[in-house]
């Protein structure tokens, strides 16, 4: 048995500090074509047979479509399978972005969605993406969702569902992590580098480079060179 067993380990990150894959020559043309030859309808019919399938041919086309479709789309996007959408066309998408299994970007027809580069979005999150700004270099945990409207609920005699939406702008800055299963409600902004726990429900702003957890959500600490964690990092890049 080994000695080691049960004990914490630190290993190098993969999306972080992995090369990002360059596209093929062919890329940029391969999209240009989709969006002259099907236009945003028919690209939506066009990506449901390829929705969900692991093949190569298949990332390939995720990737094509997210590119023709969309308002702008840099270069190394990854889509894995059962990845969706709504309203791509206000979506700004920087270089190296990878979407998880399942997530959903919901958009808005008059809305702004913008994610920066080298974003990590993992399986089964959800963005109400009506008026949301993810900053370069975020990470944003499996299941982990942005509410970023709600129904006024007023009148009061009035079923909530028919009465009218409130959107509120969401931003998540640079290098913040959102952990597993959290939720950001509307109008909240997360400061550069921080960290949001696992499960947290955050209604106010967090501010930079500080950790917040809990529901809902509170200051837990602040991010520092004496923070255990940091040091298990930096011994284990020595």
């Amino acid at each position: 048995m080994s000695a080691n067993r049960g004990e914490a380990r630190v290993v190098q990150a993969v999306h972080g500090r992995g090369q990002k894959p360059a596209d093929p020559a062919y890329q940029a043309g391969l999209a240009e074509e989709l969006r002259q030859s099907y236009g945003r309808a028919g690209l939506i019919e066009l990506y449901g047979r390829f929705a969900t399938g692991d093949g190569v041919v298949d990332s390939l086309m995720r990737k094509a479509i997210w590119q023709a479709i969309t308002r702008s789309c840099g270069a190394g996007l990854q889509v894995a399978g059962g990845a969706g959408f709504k309203h791509p066309e206000t979506f700004e998408i920087g270089n190296g972005v990878f979407i998880g299994a399942q997530a959903y970007i919901q958009g808005r027809y008059d809305g702004t969605c913008v994610i920066g580069d080298n974003v990590w979005i993992g399986p089964m999150a959800y963005f109400d993406a009506r008026d949301l700004v993810i900053e370069d270099s975020v990470g944003w945990g499996p299941g982990a969702k942005v509410l970023g409207s709600t129904h006024t609920a007023l009148p009061v005699d009035v079923p909530i569902i028919r009465t009218d939406l409130e959107i509120k702008p969401v931003r998540i800055c640079a290098e913040a992590d959102i952990g597993t299963n959290a939720t950001i409600l509307p109008g909240v902004t997360i400061g550069k580098g921080a960290i949001v726990g696992a499960g947290a429900v955050v209604v106010s702003d967090v501010e930079p480079f500080s950790v917040a957890a809990g529901v809902p959500a509170k200051f837990i600490r602040w991010r520092s060179e004496n923070d255990p964690m940091t040091n298990m990092s930096r011994e284990g890049r020595s």
